[in-house]
């Protein structure tokens, strides 16, 4: 049998393995074909290993096939676990045990399936992957007490999906300790997109609007130019202020218009959804 998504110990590569542990620990499990509870788990520890990611090794030592190793080991009992740290055994269980038990010890001793989350999150917003990763980093914000680098990363995808008004929100929750080279960075971008959006001629038909809310013709060049300068939300709301009086407006003009805004959003984008919802209330 040779288990899948594992390292098969023997005893030429014992000691490199061992040797691995310095960098990442590694979590043998003996077991051998006679012993039936020593098979059974396999498929478990698999899953659970997988569920680490880098942070642990899984190796399997037949004890059957390997037994001068599985005597140099102290093994005992079928089936043993052994967790490895720094060429070192640092903990174990003997006999059979539930995949719920064996999670619970590597928990003492590996990062939490949050830390493990959050790793992942923040490694695809290094790589530009800011509407798979913000799902992820709202969830744990919470979990993490409100963490400020969490903050961060929500405010950069927030900004990189043009959801300005939610990255001015959060970045202005920021504490000072947390008001980093990041920070600034993330503040002078959000800067440059106000001054970039708020041109005189923006300005003047805000002022226009703002006279005559019911004036569709200024409300749809006024969301046309909100959305040239990605102000996307403010589009968005001006257009459905519209659209909830008469789904129609504009010869159709207004909804098209909408549509349009939210296909280039995405499926994904943070602004989108809720006036993805609004609009197809309206319109089924």
């Amino acid at each position: 049998m040779q288990p899948e998504h594992s390292v098969e110990l023997n005893e030429q590569n014992f000691q490199q393995i061992l040797e691995s542990s310095m960098q990442t620990p590694v979590l043998i499990h003996f077991w051998a074909p006679m012993s039936q509870e020593s098979i059974t788990v396999i498929p478990a520890l698999q899953q659970l290993s997988q569920q680490y990611g880098d942070a642990v090794t899984l190796v399997m030592l037949n004890c059957e096939e390997q037994q001068g190793l599985a005597q140099q080991f102290g093994v005992q009992t079928l089936p043993t676990i052994a967790l490895f740290k720094n060429n070192q055994a640092i903990d174990g269980m003997g006999g059979p045990q539930t995949i719920e038990a064996i999670q619970e010890m590597l928990n003492k001793h590996l990062p939490s399936q949050e830390e493990l989350q959050l790793g992942q999150a923040f490694k695809l917003v290094e790589e530009g992957e800011y509407q798979a990763a913000l799902p992820t980093l709202l969830r744990l914000l919470e979990h993490f007490g409100g963490n400020g680098q969490i903050k961060l990363h929500i405010a950069q995808c927030y900004i990189e999906t043009q959801a300005y008004d939610q990255a001015e929100a959060i970045l202005s929750d920021i504490l000072m300790q947390d008001k980093d080279s990041k920070y600034k960075e993330l503040m002078a971008k959000l800067e440059l997109h106000k001054q970039a959006g708020n041109t005189p001629e923006i300005q003047a038909l805000e002022d226009t609007y703002n006279a005559d809310p019911t004036n569709n013709d200024v409300a749809l060049e006024l969301a046309i130019q909100y959305s040239q300068v990605n102000r996307q939300e403010e589009a968005l709301e001006i257009l459905m202020t519209a659209l909830l009086k008469d789904l129609n407006a504009q010869d159709g003009q207004m909804k098209k218009t909408m549509m349009d805004i939210l296909s280039a959003l995405g499926q994904g984008n943070p602004i989108a959804a809720p006036f993805r919802r609004q609009l197809y209330s309206l319109l089924y």
